[in-house]
């Protein structure tokens, strides 16, 4: 978890989360979001503040290490982190996953570092506007980011669909899943 929470304030400079938010975000306690944001502040890598009782977290971009830790996320943990920031502002995706190589990679498979980053797309979402957010996260990550959607029935049937099949047999990424927007 230390590693996508890591990736989720240095791929997101800008911007800074609460401590509620970030259990939120990453299913877990705020005493555990609490306790990680502590070690971190400690080891100078995040900045916090407060404001009321709000405990709010993002990077310290001062850090002689922000920059190659930056890197490293973008190319350890950083498709997760960047695509769920743009899948979530899509209407229609109801769930998404990376898989392939990276997939693999981030589950433990031995093998060579991805080149590009799968990722599968369940719901409605308008094809411009899947594409549109594939490119921008190219951009962010320096690799390719190819989208496939199918749609909720498709996902969830039983037939013998080669792809469908393929992609549930090997390992995945959640991106989004049920019930993360309400």
């Amino acid at each position: 978890m230390i590693g996508e929470l890591l990736a989720w304030l240095f791929l997101h400079p800008e911007t800074s989360s609460s401590v509620v938010e970030l259990a939120r975000r990453f299913k877990v306690s705020q005493s555990t979001i609490s306790r990680e944001v502590s070690h971190l502040a400690a080891a100078g890598l995040v900045r916090e503040e407060r404001r009321g009782r709000l405990r709010l977290v993002g990077a310290d971009l001062n850090n002689p290490l922000a920059r190659p830790l930056t890197e490293l996320l973008a190319l350890t943990y950083g498709p997760a982190a960047v695509l769920a920031d743009l899948l979530s502002g899509i209407g229609g995706v109801d769930e998404a996953y990376i898989y392939g190589s990276w997939a693999a990679r981030y589950t433990g498979t031995a093998g060579p570092a991805p080149r590009d980053v799968d990722v599968l797309v369940v719901g409605d979402a308008d094809d411009d506007d899947l594409a549109d957010a594939a490119r921008s996260a190219e951009r962010r990550l320096g690799r390719e980011v190819n989208v496939h959607r199918v749609s909720a029935a498709a996902w969830r049937s039983a037939d013998d669909d080669p792809f469908l099949a393929s992609v549930r047999s090997r390992p995945s990424y959640p991106i989004l899943e049920p019930g993360d927007r309400s």
